[in-house]
């Protein structure tokens, strides 16, 4: 059975829909047979991979059509998303165990992959308890930036309110020659060390510029700092959990 990870963050612009993917990929390189959820209706992480599909995640939610899984690469299987899914948080919202959908959904996938990831929308809608419920683990890129720390906060909350918690954080567009990362970084150190991956991703322009040719880091420029640092934090994720 897979382990299941959701990756969320409230704030927007902290690299986790580019984590989501990039981890991902790290996994499938390590023969791990890997999906990539696109459980935001803004479909950002379906862009990112280039995919196109005639049918998403939402048509399978509903009942409507199996799981559209599409073969990204060896190892790398995507469920894709599109603007559609903005619907459910509407049409779901009076379903008994509406939460639970997305569980029933990937029960008899999971047994197909080693990981599945889910990249959630910024909110803690329908579709964000959907994800944390179906989820092994919580992880949260956080950017090294103030407000950045404060939506660690936030989600950290949220979850509470709900009886969950965050498993694991990560920062992410780290720039250590930056006064204001370093110390980002030693005020996360001193309050969640014991939830902070020693692995940080540094501010990498070959990242970006992967996302908008729709390739992974690894296709697009597997000798940079961004590829080195997403294998170092998978490498960590498989010693952890």
């Amino acid at each position: 059975m897979a382990k299941i990870i959701a990756i969320s963050n409230f704030k927007g612009g902290v690299g986790k829909t580019t984590s989501t993917v990039n981890i991902g990929a790290a996994l499938s390189l390590t023969d791990k047979k890997t999906l990539l959820i696109d459980l935001d209706p803004q479909f950002n992480l379906t862009r990112c991979l280039g995919v196109r599909a005639e049918s998403s995640i939402y048509g399978a939610l509903r009942g409507d059509c199996p799981p559209p899984i599409i073969e990204r690469s060896n190892n790398l299987h995507v469920l894709p998303s599109a603007l559609e899914l903005i619907k459910a948080e509407t049409e779901f919202v009076s379903e008994y165990k509406r939460e639970e959908k997305l569980n029933h959904l990937l029960k008899p996938i999971s047994q197909h992959y080693d990981y599945i990831l889910i990249d959630c929308p910024p909110s803690l809608g329908v579709l964000s308890q959907m994800a944390y419920t179906s989820a092994d683990l919580i992880f949260v890129p956080i950017q090294s930036e103030y407000l950045a720390l404060t939506g660690y906060g936030v989600l950290s909350e949220a979850l509470d309110r709900i009886g969950l918690e965050i498993d694991a954080a990560f920062v992410t567009q780290y720039d250590q020659r930056q006064i204001l990362d370093r110390t980002i970084l030693e005020k996360l150190r001193s309050t969640i060390s014991d939830k902070l991956f020693n692995t940080t991703i540094r501010q990498n322009v070959a990242i970006a510029e992967a996302t908008t040719r729709g390739e992974t880091i690894f296709e697009y420029s597997p000798n940079s700092n961004g590829a080195n640092d997403y294998k170092a934090l998978v490498q960590e994720i498989l010693t952890k959990f």
